[in-house]
């Protein structure tokens, strides 16, 4: 099947509430364009370099979301132009991103993530750390910074019940963030979690993004 192909059949199981965002990440632009011409704009890479470079060489109308890991020393590079950032797992991170914001005169747009698997290799706060931070701080105070929800990855492991366990617990912390924090806003609404091969539990517990790659791309 061809990108294209690819592609439709993925559309065709998201409800249109869920935002698609194709991860292109290690993926030639040439891949990147195919997907672009049967009209997907929201593309997810986790390399600073990589994203910058695509950025570069492929349409302007694309919004590029910053998926990985982000670096706080990295972020000037990306500010000028991304879309959204997923990875936000510290105030100083947040902290520098508004201040990078503030000096590209734009307010950018982010995700808190929070550390919902059973893997000790994966970022992101703890639940009881994002609590305390809202509890603590008041991220709206940050003028060029948006934070829009929050951002979260399952554990890769074959137990679908686990899975939906964690997909469940992210969905129930926005919930009590959203309520406490952050009812009077409209921005705060995305649930970015689920990828190629869980996407479709985190649609069932209640996402509004989800991050595929190898299955539309192929494996890397």
């Amino acid at each position: 099947m061809s990108v294209a192909e690819k592609l439709e059949e993925i559309r065709k199981s998201i409800p249109d509430h869920v935002e698609l965002v194709a991860v292109s990440k290690t993926h030639p632009t040439g891949l990147v364009r195919e997907a672009y011409e049967v009209g997907q704009r929201v593309f997810g890479e986790n390399k600073v370099q990589e994203l910058v470079a695509k950025a570069e060489a492929l349409p302007k109308d694309i919004k590029w979301h910053m998926i990985g890991h982000m670096q706080s020393n990295k972020v000037k590079y990306i500010a000028p132009f991304v879309s959204l950032i997923h990875g936000v797992d510290s105030l100083k991170l947040l902290k520098v991103i508004n201040n990078e914001g503030a000096r590209n005169k734009r307010i950018i747009s982010c995700l808190l993530q929070v550390h919902i698997a059973t893997e000790s290799t994966k970022f992101g706060f703890s639940p009881e750390e994002l609590l305390h931070l809202f509890e603590s701080f008041n991220v709206r105070s940050l003028e060029n910074v948006q934070v829009c929800g929050l951002m979260g990855m399952a554990t890769f492991t074959d137990n679908q019940t686990q899975i939906k366990n964690e997909f469940h617990s992210l969905r129930v912390l926005f919930d009590r963030i959203k309520n406490q924090w952050m009812s009077d806003v409209d921005y705060f609404r995305e649930i970015s979690m689920g990828m190629s091969n869980d996407y479709l539990l985190a649609i069932e517990e209640g996402c509004t993004m989800v991050r595929v790659g190898s299955a539309i791309f192929g494996a890397r």
